[in-house]
């Protein structure tokens, strides 16, 4: 290699780390950091993550006051716009953050975007062009008996019947109907679960696109989720836990399968279903927040939107707005499989964003459960190991499981974890 490729690829990677650096202490609030770095290179007051945010866009988020002047200081784009075509003063508007939005006002802002949208009556296409054989015609839905089975800033899920079929339909709230944000993102998860064929993956039966409100129709799982499930039975026995931690690494294997790798980016209990209420078979669903990647090689990193998730499963690369890839959710599922065998969440005793903090400055919680032997913590350990090169694939945990299950001791042994 010359060795000025080799110094052009030096220059990027020091671009990208300081990239990184910048949109992490602005999210820190950390004024001082900020203007350091500006200081060294002012062309950083504008750099982007891989959703074009700025870090003028990540103050007026958290409405960082101190933060937003000095990037405004050294001639941030007031009006630079995100992947969703978002300005910072929609972001200060949409988290109603007063002193920046009267800043930002007063340097020029314009509300565009996630705000600004509800105005504008460009209509969106529908998300597949041959869209007939999943289409429903929403007369078919009947929710005369309908039950709410969840809940989200976006609208809510309920259980309906579809031709006679129980199915969860999520249901975009009429309110946001018209948001350009809200149906880019429900086009997007209907673009990727038509994709999607497993026995470890909620099956996509069909959707609403072409009238309101918008609903997308999925099976029904009877089983609820893993976090009532585990809510309600504590700590599971190894060989269940075990079980349970195959049927996800099956689904998520099937996911991150090359070259077009799908990232869930917010695997936690609330998104793992039990089919029945005996809880022999789980699934993986909720892929509002899932990204479809095509990998060109396997070392492929990305530079995606930090704090993408639930912060209690959060990677540390995610939290700190560092490039990321797939391995993102084999540290949420170590997570995952600790709650399973510990009967508590990780850092229970930390509020979610405390311990998505606490884990990214390099801590982990500690094994306390008899049924954690050895082999199933040397596996936890590597899966949040906090070098995500050091996480093993998918593929490969589900074979160490099959491999620890088949030298478990049978049942009547079980007191000596239990007791």
């Amino acid at each position: 290699m010359s060795s000025g490729s080799s110094n052009s690829k030096e220059k990027e990677k020091a671009r990208v780390s300081r990239t990184s650096l910048i949109l992490w202490h602005a999210h820190q609030n950390d004024a001082a950091a900020v203007r350091k770095l500006l200081q060294e290179d002012p062309s950083l007051v504008n750099a982007t993550d891989y959703d074009n945010r700025t870090p003028l866009h990540v103050a007026s988020l958290h409405g960082w006051i101190d933060v937003a002047n000095c990037l405004l200081e050294f001639g941030a784009d007031v009006n630079a716009q995100d992947r969703w075509k978002n300005t910072p003063l929609a972001d200060a508007e949409g988290s109603k953050k007063s002193n920046v939005i009267e800043l930002l006002k007063s340097k020029g802002g314009l509300s565009y975007g996630q705000t600004g949208s509800h105005f504008e009556p460009r209509a969106v296409p529908p998300p597949l062009p041959n869209k007939c054989d999943w289409e429903i015609d929403p007369s078919e839905l009947d929710f005369s008996s309908s039950a709410r089975i969840g809940k989200g800033s976006f609208g809510e899920i309920l259980k309906a019947h579809w031709r006679g079929t129980p199915v969860a339909v999520k249901r975009i709230l009429p309110s946001l109907s018209e948001d350009r944000m809200v149906i880019q993102d429900f086009r997007h998860e209907v673009n990727l679960l038509v994709k999607l064929r497993h026995p470890n993956i909620v099956q996509f039966l069909g959707a609403v696109t072409d009238r309101k409100p918008l609903m997308l129709i999925t099976e029904y799982l009877r089983g609820g989720d893993l976090h009532q499930y585990l809510k309600d039975k504590g700590s599971l026995s190894p060989a269940t836990a075990i079980n349970f931690s195959m049927d996800i690494a099956r689904g998520m294997a099937y996911l991150h399968n090359e070259p077009n790798v799908i990232i869930h980016r917010d695997l936690k209990p609330r998104n793992v279903l039990l089919v029945n209420s005996s809880a022999d078979h789980l699934k993986v669903g909720d892929f509002g927040l899932s990204k479809l990647i095509t990998v060109q090689s396997s070392h492929d990193v990305y530079k995606m939107t930090g704090e993408t998730g639930s912060y209690r499963y959060m990677a540390p690369e995610v939290f700190k707005h560092r490039r990321y890839e797939k391995k993102v959710d084999v540290y949420s599922f170590a997570m995952i499989l600790y709650e399973m065998l510990e009967g508590e969440p990780p850092f229970a005793s930390y509020e979610p964003y405390d311990g998505a903090k606490h884990a990214a400055e390099g801590h982990r919680p500690p094994f306390r459960a008899k049924g954690y032997i050895p082999e199933l913590q040397e596996l936890t350990q590597q899966c949040w190991a906090a070098d995500m090169n050091q996480r093993p694939h998918f593929i490969e945990i589900l074979k160490r499981l099959e491999k620890i299950k088949e030298n478990l001791p049978t049942d009547h042994h079980w007191h000596l974890f239990a007791s």
